[in-house]
C-alpha cells in the first residue's frame, strides 16, 4: 500500500491538488486494501473491497474516498467518476508491476528502473501474473496519459 500512497501523493502533485486533497488521496493509496487479508474473496459482496467499503462508511470516511476504493476493483463495475477514483485504478496494479521489476533487478533499486524494462517486463506475462495488464493499459488512457509517460510517473513516484 506504500507504493501506491507515494503514486496517489505524486499525482495530487502533478494535477495540481490542494494540499488538504493531496492529503486526501494520500489516505486513499494508503487504506485502498486494507481490508483484502481479512477477507480477501474478491467474488463475494462480503468480501474486498465491499467488506471495507462498509467499515469505512460506519467510519464516516467521505463518500468520494469510498468511491474511489470500489473503483479500483473492475469486477464491483462501479465507475471512476473523480480524478481521486481514475488514479487510484491507474497506480495500483502499475505500481505492483513496478515493484516487482524493481525486485528482480540485480541491485534490487527502483532508483535504476527504466521505462523499457518495465515495458519488458509488462509483455511477460509469466512475470508479476498477478498484475492485470488490462486494468494498467485501461488506467493510463482513463487518465488520458500515454502509457510510457504513466509508467515512468509512476516510477519517478516511487523513487
Amino acid at each position: 500500500a506504500l507504493s501506491v500512497e507515494s503514486a496517489m501523493l505524486w499525482y495530487a502533485d502533478y494535477f495540481k491538488q490542494s494540499a488538504e486533497e493531496k492529503l486526501r488521496w494520500g489516505i486513499t493509496g494508503l487504506i485502498h486494501d486494507f481490508d483484502y487479508e481479512k477477507f480477501p474473496d474478491c467474488s463475494s459482496l462480503d468480501g474486498h473491497p465491499y467488506a471495507g467499503n462498509k467499515i469505512l462508511s460506519e467510519l464516516g470516511v467521505d463518500q468520494d474516498i469510498r468511491d474511489a476504493i470500489m473503483g479500483h476493483a473492475t469486477y464491483t463495475g462501479f465507475a471512476r467518476k473523480t480524478l481521486l477514483a481514475k488514479v487510484l485504478f491507474a497506480v495500483d496494479e502499475l505500481s505492483g508491476l513496478i515493484t516487482a521489476c524493481a525486485l528482480v533487478r540485480p541491485d534490487k533499486s527502483i532508483g535504476s528502473l527504466t521505462v523499457q524494462s518495465v515495458k519488458k517486463k509488462f509483455k511477460d506475462k509469466a512475470f508479476a501474473r498477478g498484475c492485470n495488464r488490462d486494468d494498467i493499459i485501461l488506467g493510463a488512457k482513463e487518465l488520458g496519459i500515454e502509457l510510457e509517460i504513466h509508467i515512468n510517473n509512476t516510477i519517478e513516484s516511487l523513487k
